[in-house]
């Protein structure tokens, strides 16, 4: 049965028809026209897929369009609608990118480990970025952008240049009355089919990111995740 839900993208209040099992990754691109999230691994392996809502990151390929009615979702497209945002500036200044499918994700995951923490560790960064795979990379540039970053007030989220993003209560959460309080991060360690030998993509939270530095170290032999 069809369900008409309001949500705000973008700082935009939008109506949508949805039925009950579509996807928010498939209503954000298909009917809403917002191409940033990619269908990638299609079960929240991949972090392609990935939104801030409610100014915490989730993979819209599991979540269900129903479950964002009423609040608010954020792309890469409304993090730059007046310009660059520091954390796309040194993405860019650091050629972080090459094929650019995993930037939206790997651009908004940075931007909410920055509004909770201005001055991570790289131990930290990695840990934000597990949940992003990169092939092109191996992860050193989006690193080193990230540590590169300087933002001058504590607890402030880098949102839309020229604008004051509102501060997190928390360390993770938006003090707003209408934060939606039953979305808890995902779990990056994505559950998989068992495998005959052992996957990078199976390691701890970080481990994909540690992973591929190391084997970028290893020489002529060793290969990116």
């Amino acid at each position: 049965m069809t369900k008409r839900i309001t949500l705000k993208l973008n700082q935009e209040t939008r109506a949508v028809a949805v039925e009950p099992s579509d996807i928010l990754l498939d209503v954000l691109r298909d009917k809403l026209g917002v191409k940033s999230p990619k269908i990638g691994c299609e079960r929240g392996d991949c972090g392609a897929c990935t939104v801030l809502l409610d100014g915490r990151s989730v993979r819209t390929c599991l979540i269900l369009a129903i479950e964002a009615d009423g609040h608010e979702v954020t792309t890469v497209e409304g993090l730059s609608r007046t310009g660059l945002t520091p954390v796309q500036q040194s993405f860019l200044d650091h050629d972080a990118f090459q094929c650019g499918f995993c930037a939206p994700g790997i651009v908004l995951s940075a931007t909410e480990l920055l509004g909770k923490n201005p001055h991570p560790s790289e131990a930290e960064v990695k840990e934000a970025l597990a949940g992003n795979l990169c092939r092109c990379t191996g992860y050193k540039p989006n690193i080193e952008a990230i540590l590169a970053l300087e933002l001058s007030t504590a607890g402030e989220t880098p949102g839309a240049a020229g604008e004051t993003p509102a501060p997190l209560s928390g360390g993770s959460r938006r003090e707003s009355p209408d934060h939606l309080t039953r979305f808890a991060p995902l779990n990056r360690k994505a559950k998989t089919a068992p495998s005959p030998r052992p996957s990078p993509l199976r390691k701890g939270r970080g481990g994909i990111v540690a992973s591929s530095l190391a084997n970028r170290g290893s020489g002529a032999g060793g290969k990116s995740v």
